[in-house]
């Protein structure tokens, strides 16, 4: 019968509607019972076996009521047991339904009523056969037993309910990491999109903007620019074809083969910004940098790249001057600077979002990092950037 309920940890289960199948069980299982009670005590026809005739019938029709209300539904159960032992076995009943649907302090108050019941039935109806301190002994055995075996039932029942719901909530928590650790994953490849593709187009921006201010150069310097700017648009749309690749690989792992920019890539990132004609003066101070490891590398090199894309953009023609140095069980220090040109000079070369030093400035905060940028009093734009390198 434990199926017409469900049980919730910490909290009385609730009821459902029983089903036809529960209530035609319980009225054909007490009818047998009751039949053998009243059959075990069969005597010369009187008025106690009008009596005992009654009780059964009014126990057997409340039996069902102990599905819908088990307390109210025991107490009126042992209440009959007081005046026939026909009622005895729906009022055992009854103190187990109890214990199985209730705390077990209320459990144990009908299990009493019913040692009482019983008591003052064996004082009123003595059992031939059997002393009343034995008698009040067994029933006193059987209502233990079986408020023991209506808690046991319940606990079980109550923990399973509880496994239940947290399997549902560590499935639903599971779920969530999932898409949470999706959603970080995209976002940082959409980062790594801005990282490349900014650094690709500004280098074709300047080279179209060479083409069109000096229209007059030599056929050679302009086919040389046309070819570098054609060359540029193909490996930025080979960039973002692998970018969209790994936006669409639900499953993939890694970054998909594609090889991640390191430190050793910083001096080809420096000459492809002074081929575009960027004056970049780098100074590399790092002890053993192949100590260093990848994730730092990669930090590095994503810290570069945005600040000379960023001088490309706001301060174009400008020299840039970059710094590195550190070495293991110290911090890498990055400082990177460049003099700004005058408020109106010229418009930048491209647009800006304004997000890029946002990401930047996070990217080096999951790296254990620090990140500064500032407009000095003397006109330049320094960007400083702290890296942890564990010995």
């Amino acid at each position: 019968m434990e199926e017409e309920f469900s049980c919730q940890a910490g909290a009385p289960p609730k009821r459902r509607r029983p089903a036809v199948a529960a209530v035609a069980g319980v009225l054909a299982g007490m009818g047998a019972l009751i039949a053998l009670a009243m059959w075990g005590r069969s005597g010369p026809a009187g008025g106690m076996t009008v009596l005992d005739i009654a009780a059964g019938v009014a126990g057997w029709a409340l039996s069902p009521v102990l599905l819908w209300r088990p307390v109210g539904g025991a107490l009126a159960l042992t209440a009959l047991a007081a005046l026939s032992p026909a009622a005895t076995p729906p009022a055992t009943l009854g103190a187990l339904r109890v214990a199985q649907r209730r705390r077990f302090p209320l459990a144990a108050a009908v299990a009493a009523a019913g040692i009482a019941a019983h008591a003052a039935q064996g004082l009123w109806r003595p059992n031939g056969g059997i002393s009343f301190a034995w008698w009040l002994g067994l029933v006193t055995v059987a209502y233990g037993a079986l408020a023991g075996w209506g808690a046991l039932a319940r606990a079980r029942g109550l923990l399973l309910a509880s496994l239940r719901e947290r399997a549902v909530r560590a499935e639903a928590e599971q779920g969530r990491r999932v898409a949470e650790a999706r959603m970080m994953e995209r976002t940082r490849i959409a980062r790594e999109m801005h990282d490349v593709l900014a650094h690709r187009l500004s280098l074709l921006a300047t080279y179209a903007g060479a083409l069109e201010y000096r229209p007059d150069s030599p056929p050679e310097r302009l086919a040389h620019a046309a070819g570098v700017v054609r060359a540029g648009v193909h490996q930025a749309l080979e960039e973002l074809r692998q970018v969209i690749n790994l936006l669409r690989e639900e499953d993939g792992e890694g970054h998909g083969g594609r090889p991640q920019p390191a430190l050793a890539d910083l001096p080809r990132l420096v000459e492809e910004s002074r081929d575009a004609g960027e004056v970049v003066r780098m100074s590399d101070e790092v002890v053993h940098p192949d100590a260093l490891p990848a994730a730092t590398g990669r930090t590095v090199y994503r810290v570069v790249q945005e600040a000379l894309t960023n001088a490309r953009k706001h301060a174009a023609g400008r020299p840039v001057q970059v710094v590195l140095r550190g070495r293991p069980g110290e911090r890498l220090v990055i400082d990177i600077r460049n003099r700004l040109p005058r408020q109106g000079a010229h418009p930048p070369l491209m647009p800006g979002a304004g997000t890029g030093l946002v990401g930047l400035t996070e990217r080096v905060h999951l790296a254990g990092g620090r990140l500064d940028h500032q407009v000095t009093a003397g006109g330049e734009f320094r960007l400083q950037a702290w890296l942890p390198w564990p010995r």
